[in-house]
């Protein structure tokens, strides 16, 4: 039986992005950083996405295609390439990258339903999507990358209404200041 994640980089503030909508501020070109990320993908070959996030994460369908990519880059594509995605949208007209089906509705049991049937775990990104699932109780894990900046305002990583408790089951340092925290979704 997989597990649903939630993961995504966060400012320390507690944002996805900030009030223009930019995420530039999360980016990051830290080698560690990147493998570490590509390790935790790796036992997740099902990615859910919302349109914002699945349109930047685009990117990594072309990354091998380019040779000047540094190494810790190209094994991340390879990760991201390798996975199922999954997009709901209403306003996509298509997808843009391979072994990516388009969803018009998200639903929360059919989701829980394809996660408990799976022998691996599943993401999902962006805050959006992730607000409906966590308001369903679907999610099991919560993993943000903080960012060691302040946006001040912009899109939650979190839903600013919704109470959560959550257990600190792991976390990790990097030398660029991200910190990675693994939490349980308490389901009481």
């Amino acid at each position: 039986m997989g597990r649903l994640i939630y993961s995504m980089i966060s400012s320390l503030d507690g944002y996805a992005s900030d009030a223009s909508g930019n995420t530039d501020w999360g980016a990051s070109t830290d080698e560690q950083l990147h493998d570490f990320i590509a390790e935790k993908f790796a036992s997740a070959t099902t990615y859910l996405y919302g349109r914002r996030i699945y349109e930047m994460m685009t990117f990594w369908e072309r990354a091998l295609d380019d040779p000047s990519h540094p190494d810790f880059v190209r094994r991340f594509a390879t990760v991201w390439q390798s996975a199922e995605k999954i997009v709901y949208s209403t306003t996509l007209d298509s997808t843009s990258t391979a072994k990516t089906t388009l969803e018009r509705t998200f639903d929360p049991q059919a989701v829980r339903a394809m996660v408990d049937a799976l022998d691996h775990d599943v993401t999902i990104e962006g805050p959006t999507l992730a607000a409906h699932a966590l308001r369903a109780g679907i999610v099991d894990e919560v993993q943000p990358y903080v960012s060691p900046v302040s946006v001040g305002d912009g899109l939650r990583f979190l839903p600013a209404d919704l109470p959560l408790n959550l257990d600190l089951l792991d976390d990790h340092r990097f030398d660029s200041g991200v910190v990675w925290l693994r939490y349980a979704v308490r389901k009481d």
